[in-house]
């Protein structure tokens, strides 16, 4: 059932994105969950949750759902201090 429902989103995600204007608007967001991305996947290796990144920094765990899901207006300093709390840095390069 999770098949079906993951291939029916990936063929929405796929027809969405034929408009230039939302493939432009999701090209824009893409480096931002690229990062979410990374930094969930050092947490989850690390074994640790979200309360655990939370405690680290100093914030709650709800903090740390909305930032990992992108619902966070947060800031390059909110997404270091989650690197470090999981033994990461960010680097950053301009192209």
């Amino acid at each position: 059932e999770l098949w079906i429902y993951m291939k029916t989103f990936q063929q929405l995600k796929a027809k969405l994105l034929k408009n230039d204007q939302v493939k432009l608007e999701y090209d824009k967001l893409k480096p931002e969950y690229d990062l979410l991305r990374k930094l969930i996947q050092k947490r989850l290796k690390k074994g640790m949750t979200q309360s655990d990144v939370a405690k680290r920094i100093g914030t709650k765990q709800e903090a740390i759902s909305r930032l990992e899901s992108g619902r966070s207006n947060s800031t390059l300093n909110r997404y270091a201090q989650y690197a470090d709390a999981v033994g990461s840095k960010i680097e950053i390069s301009l192209k």
